[in-house]
């Protein structure tokens, strides 16, 4: 037992990340194609990103029940940058959108590498890492 249930939970934990990083793609391909349809991004309020939601898997929310994290940056005022996730350096990750799971814990920070943002799956670079930000 003491082997087992510790192999269990870690087996548990790779497969909701693994969800969550397909969830990610999927989510990514509807907001490039919303951008492509409207020449703009989703819009982020509370309200409206909901509603966009409601169309994703799993209604916008991750393996561990929690909703996906979004910011429009690029339709955004120039306070927005004090905003979005950055990296350990405070440099934005992405340009255009942060799309990001508060992963496991369900807790975050802006700093992806800050202990509290470690379990988090994020996208990173505009797209082009989308995994854990543990290995960002």
């Amino acid at each position: 037992m003491t082997i087992a249930v510790p192999s269990y939970r870690s087996y548990i934990d790779k497969t909701h990340n693994a969800l969550a990083i397909s969830q990610l793609v999927t989510i990514k391909s509807v907001i490039e194609r919303y951008y492509l349809e409207n020449h703009r991004y989703p819009p982020d309020s509370e309200a409206e990103w909901k509603a966009f939601t409601s169309n994703l898997p799993n209604n916008g929310k991750d393996p561990w029940d929690n909703p996906y994290v979004y910011t429009n940056i690029a339709n955004a005022g120039p306070g927005i940058m004090g905003r979005v996730r950055a990296d350990k350096k405070l440099n934005p990750i992405n340009t255009q959108y942060d799309l990001y799971s508060k992963g496991k814990d369900g807790v975050t920070k802006r700093q992806v590498s800050n202990k509290y943002s470690l379990d988090d799956i994020i996208l990173a670079r505009d797209g082009r890492f989308i995994g854990l930000a543990a290995d960002f």
